[in-house]
Order: structure tokens, then sequence, then C-alpha cells
């Protein structure tokens, strides 16, 4: 299997939103556009209390904004339709897809009765087909809900995704295989976002044939690792699934959060130093993978940090504090990353900025 980056080039970028869109932005906000390394998209929260998605340049500059009706989660993104789909935070029913450029008026996508979503998505590299990460909440287990991007987000199918609690998900580049996180936290909508069996979770990583939703590998993790939650993914060079986790156990312990797999191949847990897992206060809110510099960037909203570690051999490269950390996405250079309180890379804005990022370009 071989796996897309996602990206668009900046000026492909420029070009797809064309002069409509263009001529709808501010001098300013054009201006960032023009000047910017990277496009990216994120949730916020503004200050008046709504919610939305922005696009943003790589310095942190607002270009564009979307309203949402609630508070958004992750993100999903096209290159071959510039379309991006925003999920609602877990046990949110709703997603919204819209153009990058505007071209169209954004589109609501409602989560059938008896689910909700979990707050992540992806694209078949084509374009096809839109893959969401749902909870069957009665029935106790997690699926993929499978929608046609070419027919209005029309509902067409799901897959089981072989866990509960499931989380993040990915698509290979060649389409055939599903990458899906359950984070193995049972919750139920009636209860709101309370963890209703962290005694006995059930984490797992899954790879599921997109084609009918065959499970091809399952990885449990050992017992001692059970409070473990599997929760987000991003995809290296040589197939390399990177995978990062929350610790729902003991506040003492020190369990390793970060790891990775490869089809075929069992879970390979990374050991970060003990001054690292106490800084990301045993819980990564986001992973991300910049391939070009060969990094993996970690932040954790809970322990104020920002880590980037080689992608070869685990080292840890570099530790930052960043109060309410939030997401990470690769950069030009490094890595991108937002906090809750406004901060992208080097610009505080009068907004909080939720947990994801995604770069379009």
């Amino acid at each position: 299997m071989t796996w897309r980056s996602g990206l668009i080039d900046r000026r492909s970028f420029m070009k797809a939103a064309g002069i409509t869109f263009a001529a709808a932005l501010s001098p300013q906000s054009l201006r960032a556009l023009e000047l910017t390394d990277a496009v990216y998209a994120s949730g916020f929260r503004a200050a008046d209390g709504s919610f939305g998605i922005a696009t943003v340049s790589e310095r942190g500059e607002i270009v564009d904004r979307v309203a949402l009706p609630a508070r958004a989660h992750g993100m999903a993104f096209c290159p071959s339709s510039g379309h991006v789909i925003a999920f609602a935070r877990r046990p949110g029913t709703f997603a919204v897809a819209f153009r990058a450029d505007r071209a169209t008026e954004p589109a609501m996508i409602a989560a059938p009765e008896g689910r909700h979503f979990y707050g992540h998505g992806a694209f078949s590299p084509d374009g096809r087909f839109l893959y969401a990460s749902e909870n069957d909440f009665d029935g106790n287990r997690g699926m993929i809900g499978r929608y046609d991007a070419k027919d209005g987000f029309a509902r067409i199918g799901e897959f089981d995704a072989q866990g509960i609690g499931t989380h993040d998900m990915t698509v290979s580049e060649d389409g055939a295989m599903l990458v899906v996180a359950n984070g193995g936290i049972e919750t139920h909508p009636d209860f709101g976002r309370t963890k209703l069996n962290i005694d006995r979770m059930e984490p797992s990583l899954v790879l599921l044939d997109a084609r009918d939703g065959r499970l091809i590998q399952k990885h449990t993790l050992p017992s001692s690792l059970r409070q473990l939650s599997t929760r987000h993914l991003a995809v290296g060079d040589d197939e390399q699934m990177w995978f990062a986790g929350q610790w729902e156990g003991a506040r003492n312990a020190s369990p390793p959060l970060v790891g990775h797999l490869r089809r075929g191949e069992d879970i390979a847990l990374v050991t970060l130093p003990e001054r690292v897992t106490e800084g990301l206060a045993n819980y990564v809110g986001a992973i991300a993978v910049n391939r070009r510099e060969g990094i993996i960037g970690l932040t954790s909203p809970k322990g104020g940090s920002a880590v980037t570690l080689d992608a070869k051999t685990g080292a840890v490269l570099r530790e930052e504090r960043v109060a309410d950390a939030a997401g990470v996405a690769p950069a030009a250079e490094g890595v991108a990353v937002s906090s809750y309180r406004g901060r992208f890379n080097d610009t505080v804005s009068h907004v909080a900025w939720d947990q994801h990022i995604i770069r379009l370009a």
C-alpha cells in the first residue's frame, strides 16, 4: 500500500480558488494568502461564543471563515474537489461540507438515526467516497460511515470498525485500505461525554478492506496498557502508520503514548523520556508527520506541551511549552502548532483554535 500526502501546493490552491474567491477577500487576507508557504484549516470558537472553521496562513493569519452551528473537531480535505469536511465534536450529529474556494454554499451532512460522529473522517484518494468514524451507541460498536462525495454526500453504507470508541481514521493512497484507531472507550449520548468503561477499556488499531469492510488486521494493546486509548493517526513514509494515545489509568504511571505499525507487522511502541511523558500529562491530543523532514509532531493541551520526534529513531528533537496546545500539522519547516488560547505558530488571534489542524496546501 502507498499513502497520499493529501496536499496541493500553494500556487495550485490559489489557482483552484479562482478570481471570485480572491476578490471576496479583504486586502489583508489576500496578502496573507499570497505570502504564506502553507495553507491550513482549523475549527475555532470566536470571542462572541460562535463557532466556525477558518482558512489560515502558516503565520496564523485568518484568510477566510465558514460559520458552523456548534463546535467542530477534526476535518477531512479532498485535493481533487477542494472540499473540506468539518466534523462535529463527539457526540455531535452533523458535519459541514464546503469548498475551500467557497464556490458552492456549505452543505450539512447529518448522521443517521442511532449514530453520532466521532469527529474524524477521510476521503478516498479519487475523491469519490467520504469515510467517517461513527458510534452505533445503542449497539456499543464503532462504525465507519460511507458517503458518496459525488452525490451530495449521500450515505451509502457502513462498515463495522471492529472495536468501540472509534475515533481517528485514514485511507491508503490507492484507496484499498482503511486504518482505524478504536479508542476503546464506551460512551452514549444519554450520558454526554462520560466514559462508561474505564475499568474495562478495549483499545485497538484496525486495518479494513475499503471495498467491503473486511477485517485485514486487528492489533490490541498489552493488558498492562488496556487503559491507553488509541486516539489519533498520522501516516509517514514507507507505509508506516503512527498513532498517539491518551492514558486513562493511574496518574502516577508513565506509559508509552506513541507507537507505529505497518501492515503485516505488530505494534511498536516508542518509549519517551519520563520527563517528556510527564510534560505531555499522559495525553497526546494531536499527532502529525512532516514526511520531508522525517519528524513527528505531538501536542498536549493538558500538559501545555509540543514535542517533535525523529521518525526513524523516536528520539526527542524538540520540546516547547505551549499553553493549551491544540492542533499540529506539517509546515514548510517543522510543524505548525495552534492553541486553545488563539496562538497559531507565532500569531495570536482573537479566537480559540480547536484541537486539530489540517494542511490544505
